[in-house]
């Protein structure tokens, strides 16, 4: 009952900071509407966060504007005067034209308006990332430090090609010099290459290697970690090892007369026993190298629990962690550079998504999969991190032309600024009845998929 309790706790945190996450991104969105429609004189008649078919929780009019927050938290919006929108209200447009309407504005400030939000977006996420880099700092660490290499945790990465100990040198013949970053290259990725026995070697990934991932991937699991030599982090003192004389620091060499220096070796050297077994085990304490029989447990282990954390990770020497901190006028280039750098890596992800073959259709997920990002525990520094993210993943998505979103809007405006010939109001009303009913599908599929894997075929 206690680690249910705790685990509601934990997915309770993780849903509060997406909500509040996602009403901060969506509060300066529409802002970015909201303010720009103001300044060319347009009236802005609601102002809402999350939308509120039938009613709202709670709403004030103040002025010509409704403000207030819906109860089905799915974005928000402002209802722009004389605009065709979400809320589809032809009466208004079946009137004459007026001056404090959207549709009587010259499509230059009617262009402003619409990207109005996008830009307040893209504004967002540098901020965040220069405050980042100024209170935390960026930390990487650096592949030169991770010297014994990567150790394989899913069996994924040993089916492409990798294998303990390998050293991940670059990722598409582009050196790579961030382990904190090897994970999101390999899913945007055609290739990588590592040394293994001293030899350069071009692992090649399948076309479907993200589809794989996501069908295959134990939940959970981290695909690779730094390999770590086989210290004991942890032995409880109801277990053989212990019992045999085994303790936290001692570093096992050896099992069996067979050298196990790595904590992976260890694994794959005891996997050959069964229970009942007794296993020599060669350790090392104070600089003595000692022996001792130890009886295996049920599951055929000694029952010692190794490095886990990175900060244990760091102590050992087997990583090494840098921190940069910026000042005020340094973080802000650094910031526009970050934000630059996430944008490509979810540009990446996105073609990815719309090539069929690859399969990466079957991994896309709505709010459960955003919410599960977030840490169990409230943490500021991700948090910020992955506000900042979703900032520009909202911004991008808003500009695809796809009409019900800003860029519908945009390329509408754009060819009639072109032409100088405005799009028919007919038109426009069913290119927006359209795009609603492919956005609503769309995010009926990411949340269908995330709660029972239909991209899986399940």
């Amino acid at each position: 009952m206690t680690l249910l309790a705790i685990n509601w706790a934990h997915v309770g945190i993780q849903i509060a900071q997406l909500l509040l996450s996602l009403s901060i991104l969506v509060i300066l969105h529409e802002f970015g509407h909201y303010i720009t429609a103001r300044m060319f004189g347009c009236r802005v008649e609601r102002f809402f966060l999350f939308f509120d078919p039938w009613f709202a929780l709670v709403k004030k009019k103040v002025g010509d504007t409704v403000y207030g927050i819906g109860w089905l938290p799915l974005g928000g919006y402002v209802k722009i005067a004389g605009m065709i929108d979400e809320s589809m209200d032809k009466a208004q447009l079946a009137l004459p034209p007026q001056p404090w309407e959207f549709r009587s504005k010259p499509a230059w400030q009617r262009l402003i308006i619409m990207i109005g939000g996008v830009t307040v977006n893209i504004i967002l996420a540098f901020i965040i990332y220069a405050g980042i880099l100024m209170v935390w700092g960026k930390h990487t660490t650096p592949l030169s430090s991770v010297k014994n290499g990567i150790s394989i945790q899913d069996s994924v990465m040993y089916d492409l090609g990798f294998r303990d100990g390998d050293n991940i040198l670059a990722a598409n013949g582009k050196p790579l010099t961030d382990y904190n970053r090897i994970i999101k290259k390999a899913i945007v990725s055609d290739s990588m290459t590592v040394l293994r026995g001293g030899k350069r070697t071009e692992i090649i990934f399948p076309v479907d290697f993200i589809g794989q991932l996501v069908e295959k991937k134990r939940s959970g699991t981290p695909l690779i970690q730094p390999r770590i030599p086989a210290l004991v982090q942890e032995v409880p003192d109801s277990m053989p090892a212990y019992k045999a004389g085994l303790r936290s620091g001692d570093l096992i060499v050896a099992i069996n007369g067979t050298a196990t220096p790595f904590y992976d070796q260890l694994r794959t050297q005891l996997a050959k026993s069964k229970f009942g077994d007794t296993a020599s085990v060669t350790y090392v304490r104070k600089g003595d190298t000692l022996n001792v029989a130890v009886p295996l447990n049920a599951q055929g282990k000694l029952g010692v629990y190794p490095m886990y954390k990175p900060s244990q990770y760091e102590a050992a020497g087997v990583i090494k962690t840098e921190t940069k901190k910026y000042g005020f006028f340094a973080a802000i280039p650094a910031g526009v550079a970050m934000a630059g750098d996430e944008l490509e890596f979810y540009i990446d992800q996105f073609r990815k998504i719309l090539s069929p073959k690859t399969g990466a259709y079957k991994g896309v997920g709505g709010f459960k999969s955003m919410g599960s990002i977030f840490l169990p525990q409230w943490d500021w520094e991700s948090f910020w991190t992955l506000t900042a993210f979703f900032s520009i993943v909202l911004a991008f998505m808003n500009l695809l032309p796809i009409p019900a979103l800003d860029g519908g809007h945009v390329l509408f405006t754009l060819i009639e600024m072109i032409t100088g010939r405005k799009p028919n109001q007919k038109f426009l009303e069913y290119a927006q009845t359209v795009g609603m009913i492919l956005l609503l599908g769309l995010m009926l599929y990411a949340n269908g998929n995330d709660w029972l894997g239909w991209g899986r075929n399940k």
